[in-house]
């Protein structure tokens, strides 16, 4: 009897609970949020994701099944673009709504119940911000600049290095990760090295922050495609700390 209840703790605790039930759970929590700024709605959100696998298609499941729900299996762009779309969305169809417009670069259809054109998609980070359709980018009003080397028509690209970062959140103090520069529900785009650029990808990496009274978190699909992994909340200090890119550019929903 001792074994079969440590096993069923065991099973409770390390087993993670996929984030959404149905469409009449996710509709509940739209209401509950109602009238909450954005950036808390964003927040929350991606916040409901941590424990999910990480999705080791190539493509992303999304794509493969020609879907727009997907919420077994996350990489970091689709849990940009699905927290993004719950958060501005009231309902679940309106939900679904949004995502065909913000997952592309011009708009996304839906045929018999499929996505028929994600060729269109936003598949770079740098694409979805340079777009205008993620939110207003605030990288130059949180920190100071430093321009590296851009791609793919553009010569020079502006962002806040590793080290001001590290400056900006105070990382000689691992639990004083309080700034007013950063806000719940900002959207970090990691920049990587250039000499570390495949083909000519800028950004390698995305997450969300959430500020819980002045202690500052990135949440955030952290695994690979060969590998996997599962969708985490760390200190935000603690992941720039170790983080392999050179630096961020950031948005914000106002």
């Amino acid at each position: 009897m001792l074994r079969i209840f440590l096993l069923i703790v065991f099973l409770s605790v390390s087993v993670p609970a996929y984030p959404f039930i149905s469409d009449h759970e996710i509709a509940f929590l739209q209401k509950k949020l109602e009238g909450k700024p954005v950036g808390e709605r964003i927040a929350f959100w991606a916040e409901k994701f941590v424990g999910t696998p990480y999705d080791p298609d190539p493509l992303g499941e999304y794509v493969t099944k020609h879907v727009i729900v997907a919420d077994e299996r996350v990489d970091c762009m689709y849990l940009s673009f699905r927290t993004l779309e719950l958060s501005l969305g009231g309902t679940p169809s309106e939900a679904i709504m949004i995502a065909l417009d913000k997952r592309f670069k011009n708009r996304g259809r839906i045929v018999d119940g499929k996505v028929v054109n994600y060729e269109n998609r936003f598949q770079r980070g740098e694409d979805m911000l340079d777009s205008g359709k993620w939110g207003r980018e605030v990288t130059e009003a949180i920190g100071p600049i430093t321009e590296i080397k851009g791609s793919r028509g553009s010569n020079k690209i502006k962002i806040i290095s590793k080290d001001a970062i590290r400056s900006l959140l105070n990382t000689s103090a691992p639990h004083a990760s309080h700034t007013s520069s950063f806000k719940s529900g900002d959207v970090l785009f990691f920049i990587k090295y250039p000499h570390q650029r495949v083909s000519d990808e800028i950004v390698g990496h995305i997450g969300i922050v959430k500020d819980e009274g002045g202690i500052l978190y990135l949440i955030h699909a952290k695994g690979t495609k060969k590998k996997g992994g599962v969708v985490e909340k760390v200190l935000l200090t603690e992941y720039i700390g170790s983080m392999p890119f050179i630096g961020i550019r950031v948005s914000r929903f106002d």
